[in-house]
C-alpha cells in the first residue's frame, strides 16, 4: 500500500505555505522531501484584516476560501514538480488550511479555516483529507492543539520524561511522560512569535526580529511585563487554546497603553515581549510539566536564538531542537498534517482528549476526492 502522504500548512504567522512529504514505515515517519510556497501580500493582508477585524462580506469569505484552496494546491504541486513526483505516488493530502477565527470558548464553540479541500483535490488529483478541528470541538474539546498526538508518536521515550515546545506565532507544550500510566497532556500557552512579529513590522518594516537581535538590544520592562502577564489567559487551567483573534495589535496596544508609565523605547517593548514568551512557555512547564524532563523545541521560534536562550536561563535546564530526536524543527507541523490524514484514512483518532478536553478520541477531518 502506498505509504507517501503530503502536509500542508500556513501557520498563524502566515510567512509561507510549508510542504512536507512524508513516508510512514511501520508508523515511524520519514522525512523525503519540503519546500516552502510564498503566500501573496494581497491574501496575507485580506486573511490578517478578517482575523483581527471579525467582519467580512460573505463575498469576500467565498472568494478568500476558494483562493486559499488554489493557493494550497500551487504549493503541492510545486513540491510535486521539483522533486519529479506523480500525483500517484502520494496516498493523500493532510491540509490544515488557514485558520481564520478560532472560538472554542463561545456557545456553542467553532474554529474557522479556510482552503476549500475540494479544490485542492481537484487540481492536485489527490485525496485530500481536511477540516481536522471541528470534530475535535464537535466532542467537546478545544479543536486545538492537535500537535500532541503526533508527538507522542515520534518524540515519546521509555526512559525519561519530555516536554515538546512549538514557537509559531502561537506558542504550544506537550507534556510527554515515560511512564504509560500517566497521560499525554499539554494545551497552547500563549503568543509565540506573533507580538514580536507585529511590532517588528510596526517599527522597522520587517517581518521578524531574527535571532532576537533586536529584542536583545533592549532591556525588559518590568511594569510592562507585568501588566501583560496578568491576562487571565496566564492563570486559566487546561484544557486551554488560543490564536491571533485574542493576541493581536489591539492586546498589545492596551497593555502598552494601560500602564502609567513614560514612553517606552520600542526596542525595550520587544525585548519585553520577548520574555513574556519565553516567561509564559517556562511557567507552564514548571507547572504542568512532569519533574526532570528534557526540553524539546520545534517551529519557527527554534532559529531566535535570544528568545530561546532567554528560555533556557528562566527554566535553568538545557533546551534542544527537535532535530536531536531525528525530525526537523522546522517541519514538524507539516509532518503532523501528514500523520493526520494517515490517521483518517486508516480510521485511527487523531485527537487527544487528555489534552483539548474532548470526551472521547475522534477520528479528524472530511476525505475529499477519495478514491479506493
Amino acid at each position: 500500500m502506498n505509504n507517501q502522504f503530503i502536509g500542508v500548512l500556513s501557520g498563524t504567522s502566515m510567512d509561507a505555505i510549508d510542504v512536507a512529504l512524508v513516508a510512514f514505515n511501520q508508523d515511524s515517519p520519514q522525512l523525503l522531501a519540503t519546500t516552502t510556497y510564498p503566500i501573496p501580500p494581497e491574501f496575507r493582508a485580506q486573511c490578517f484584516d478578517i482575523t483581527y477585524s471579525g467582519q467580512c462580506s460573505l463575498d469576500d469569505l467565498g472568494t478568500l476560501d476558494a483562493n486559499a484552496g488554489i493557493l494550497f494546491a500551487e504549493a503541492v504541486l510545486s513540491l510535486l514538480k521539483q522533486k519529479n513526483i506523480s500525483p500517484k505516488q502520494i496516498r493523500a493530502i493532510g491540509s490544515h488550511g488557514q485558520n481564520l477565527r478560532h472560538s472554542p470558548h463561545l456557545n456553542p464553540p467553532f474554529t474557522l479555516q479556510i482552503g476549500d479541500p475540494n479544490i485542492i483535490a481537484e487540481r492536485t488529483g489527490i485525496p485530500t483529507v481536511a477540516d481536522f478541528r471541528r470534530r475535535d470541538i464537535a466532542a467537546g474539546g478545544q479543536g486545538a492543539p492537535l500537535a500532541p498526538g503526533f508527538h507522542a508518536n515520534v518524540f515519546k521515550s521509555q526512559t525519561e520524561n519530555r516536554v515538546i515546545i512549538n514557537i509559531g506565532g502561537i506558542s504550544n507544550v506537550t507534556f510527554l511522560p515515560a511512564s504509560s500510566h500517566n497521560p499525554i497532556t499539554g494545551f497552547d500557552t500563549g503568543p509565540g512569535n506573533c507580538l514580536m512579529d507585529i511590532w517588528m513590522l510596526q517599527h522597522l518594516n520587517y517581518s521578524f526580529d531574527k535571532g532576537g537581535r533586536f529584542a536583545s538590544s533592549g532591556t525588559v520592562h518590568p511594569i510592562l511585563l507585568q501588566e501583560c502577564l496578568q491576562d487571565p489567559y496566564f492563570s486559566k487551567k487546561p484544557p486551554k487554546s488560543t490564536g491571533r483573534e485574542y493576541f493581536n495589535d489591539k492586546w498589545l496596544n492596551k497593555n502598552i497603553h494601560g500602564i502609567n508609565v513614560a514612553p517606552i523605547a520600542p526596542r525595550d517593548i520587544q525585548a519585553t515581549l520577548l520574555a513574556l514568551t519565553a516567561y509564559s512557555i517556562g511557567d507552564a512547564i514548571l507547572q504542568y510539566g512532569p519533574n526532570n524532563a528534557a526540553v524539546f523545541v520545534c517551529g519557527g521560534g527554534t532559529h531566535n536564538t535570544f528568545l530561546i536562550e532567554t528560555l533556557k536561563n528562566y527554566l535553568q535546564r538545557p533546551i534542544s531542537s527537535t532535530e536531536t530526536l531525528g525530525v526537523p524543527p522546522d517541519w514538524v507541523e507539516a509532518m503532523l498534517f501528514a500523520w493526520l490524514a494517515k490517521q483518517t484514512l486508516e480510521g485511527k483518532t487523531g485527537n487527544c482528549p487528555t489534552v483539548t478536553g474532548a470526551k472521547n478520541p475522534a477520528v479528524l477531518g472530511g476525505i475529499f476526492g477519495y478514491s479506493p
